[in-house]
């Protein structure tokens, strides 16, 4: 009776909710994906593009029939696409753009069950590029950490930065930041974590801390963007504009945004600092630290800084700032980035390999497969978001959600107006996540009712970046699912901490379109 009375006054545990992981998350949205396009209407504008070879404009009507016309300035205004024929001829706009005032209902495409894996299959394949980066990212993690270099400098760099970790911080979230704003350094942004997270860690920081400077960072810098190509570029070429317009509220925005993450991430930064249980991501800190803390064994011998780990440790290093500048001034894109960062790791695995204290060709081969192993699930996530657009654009429902958007906004004055396209935008970065991808369809589309409200275009553009990434903060579509795999997060950690950045961005940003429709 006894033992009884003790069951039952005995606490019971309380049940929670616990946040799925990224990849159900995935799939339960792939899943929502195929119910969609059973709900939605299918439709179609036509899609317009440049052919090179014939020096042509070609156009393919919602029913799939093409037609080809001169690649003229008169064809493009007979179409109503405002947009300078320049930026066809140039490459500056490579990707089909919606025709406006040529959307039609089509034939329902509905999704069936064997959607599902398919998506994820072709989604897969169409990331195949960003998926080989990281693998070699990976690899080349694998051989720095199995040549010592990583403990080695570590150690002297967290006596040098002693009573001043957060100026580390504050630097890496300013050059993410520009990195941003100049030429959109996101997906780039997952290379820099295997040479700052250790840091950070050393620091006494969590999880939060490094996606806040890197990955956050340099979102922030990309919804403010100045000249970032692939987004206020292409979105202003797209709308008929050009990017210089507006450029004052945009550099504006981006001065008052980063003070704000800097104060933000100060604040977060020094409560864990302070009291390690403080951070959201505690209960999983010690699957953290264990993933990415370098090891503080008290070998004096294998900690020693030698000037092969010094030159390893460079090497490693400067593959960075090349990738940069590769991006920015010489046009390349995830293979050529790839390929530099490989070059490196063969140098770095010979250096490695050789010498008093090398570890042989079996042990840097087993290094770079079990770094790249260790990445897999990063590099499928990707995959997998891809797969949801690839749903959503082979029902033909994304075009329907535009026309439907469009209709919305139409007859209203241009404060509302504006604050309208940054909400559409908002829901839009869910769907299409990609920056250029969601720039080349809705701009013609969207731009041209700006003249109707008397709002200038570059407002729209305006409403475009800061509507689409306060979405992609969040949007599992996006590349937040990657980052947050890499790092082992939980998807509600991250929530409770980037929501008041979502809240800031909508609501300064709304300031500032006010502004520029205003003004």
């Amino acid at each position: 009776m006894q033992a009884v009375n003790e069951v039952r006054n005995k606490p019971r545990k309380r049940k929670t909710f616990r946040m799925p992981g990224a990849f159900v998350i995935l799939f339960i949205l792939t899943i929502l994906a195929v119910i969609a396009t059973w709900t939605i209407p299918s439709g179609s504008y036509s899609k317009l593009s440049y052919e090179s070879s014939s020096s042509e404009l070609k156009i393919v009507n919602p029913h799939g029939d093409v037609s080809k016309v001169p690649a003229t300035q008169k064809e493009l205004d007979k179409l109503g696409v405002k947009i300078d024929i320049k930026q066809f001829k140039s490459g500056s706009i490579s990707s089909a753009v919606s025709v406006p005032n040529t959307y039609e209902r089509l034939k329902q495409h509905p999704a069936g069950i064997q959607a599902i894996p398919n998506s994820m299959v072709n989604g897969t394949i169409q990331a195949v590029d960003i998926m080989v980066f990281i693998l070699v990212l990976g690899g080349l993690i694998g051989v720095v950490k199995a040549s010592g270099a990583f403990e080695s400098g570590l150690m002297a760099l967290t006596k040098k930065t002693k009573g001043h970790e957060f100026v580390l911080i504050m630097l890496v979230t300013i050059l993410m930041m520009l990195g941003g704003t100049l030429c959109g350094i996101e997906e780039e942004a997952v290379a820099f974590y295997p040479i700052l997270v250790p840091v950070f860690i050393a620091m006494g920081y969590d999880s939060i801390v490094s996606v806040g400077a890197i990955f956050l960072a340099s979102s922030v810098g990309t919804t403010f963007s100045t000249i970032n190509p692939f987004s206020a570029v292409i979105a202003s070429n797209a709308a008929g504009t050009n990017f210089t317009q507006g450029l004052n509220f945009r550099i504006f925005g981006l001065i008052v945004a980063g003070i704000c993450l800097i104060i933000y991430l100060h604040w977060y930064s020094k409560k864990v600092k302070n009291n390690p249980e403080f951070s959201y991501s505690y209960d999983d800190h010690e699957e953290f630290d264990n993933m990415w803390s370098v090891s503080d064994e008290k070998d004096k011998e294998k900690n020693i800084f030698t000037t092969r780990k010094k030159l390893i440790l460079v090497l490693f290093v400067v593959t960075f700032p090349i990738m940069v500048w590769g991006v920015m001034s010489q046009g390349w894109w995830f293979p050529t980035m790839a390929s530099s960062f490989l070059t490196f790791a063969i140098i770095i695995m010979f250096l490695t390999a050789t010498g008093k204290n090398g570890i042989g060709e079996k042990g840097v081969v087993d290094a770079f497969v079990n770094g790249a192993s260790s990445l897999v699930g990063v590099s499928l996530i990707i995959g997998l978001a891809r797969g949801i657009n690839i749903i959503l654009n082979d029902g033909l429902i994304s075009d329907t959600i535009l026309h439907f958007f469009s209709q919305m906004v139409t007859n209203v004055s241009g404060p509302v107006f504006i604050i309208l396209m940054m909400v559409i935008f908002f829901i839009l970065g869910f769907i299409v996540p990609s920056s250029s991808g969601l720039a080349v369809l809705s701009m013609p589309i969207l731009a041209p009712l700006a003249d109707t409200a008397n709002v200038p275009r570059f407002a729209v553009v305006s409403a475009y970046q800061f509507g689409q990434y306060a979405m992609l903060f969040l949007a599992p579509t996006g590349l937040v699912m990657a980052t947050l795999q890499m790092l082992n997060m939980k998807y509600s950690h991250w929530v409770r901490f980037v929501w008041p950045v979502v809240v800031f961005v909508l609501v300064f940003g709304g300031a500032i379109l006010v502004a520029e429709v205003l003004i």
